[in-house]
């Protein structure tokens, strides 16, 4: 019994430690770009799956910057009141939270050459998700992702890893 005991408590430390291993650094606009204007960086963020964990970076020349927005600034391309602003060349977001996020580059004329991306972050498999408060009356969680059989790649990498840790224990 005690043998089964610290096997699942590995098992479940595996799968925390794979969690986190997981999240993934995404470089706005790579492979073949960059946070610039010649860049299609609504096409590249569409292409994109962003998850709670995951970081986006920023690379960028001293010509522009990084501002976070809200959603009707991010519309209007308007600078004003950005929730945060990023000068440097080099700027690391967190996507702590799912839900969406909006980045417009605030050198007049860049956003409305495309300089912008929507981010729409996805909660990971080991996090929780939003509960409705009771300001909110009617509201609901976002749906879970889809996903083709409900498992997603996490989950069964995660599972895989802990079957195969078990197999080795028993061994």
């Amino acid at each position: 019994m005690a043998v089964q005991r610290a096997l699942l408590v590995c098992l479940a430390a595996t799968a925390v430690v794979f969690q986190l291993a997981m999240a993934a650094d995404h470089t706005v606009g790579a492979p073949s770009g960059s946070w610039d204007t010649s860049t299609d960086l609504q096409t590249w963020a569409g292409s994109q799956s962003f998850s709670v964990g995951d970081n986006l970076i920023f690379l960028y020349t001293s010509n522009h910057d990084v501002l976070e927005v809200t959603e009707a600034n991010y519309d209007s391309c308007s600078t004003g009141s950005p929730t945060a602003t990023h000068t440097g060349g080099n700027t690391v977001v967190a996507l702590s939270a799912p839900g969406k996020r909006y980045f417009i580059c605030g050198t007049a004329g860049h956003c409305q050459q495309g300089m912008k991306i929507e981010v729409d972050t996805k909660a990971s498999a080991g996090s929780t998700p939003d509960v409705p408060s009771a300001e909110s009356p009617g509201s609901s969680p976002p749906p879970p992702p889809a996903s083709s059989n409900g498992v997603s790649l996490k989950t069964c990498l995660t599972v895989g890893f802990g079957l195969m840790l078990m197999m080795l224990f028993a061994l």
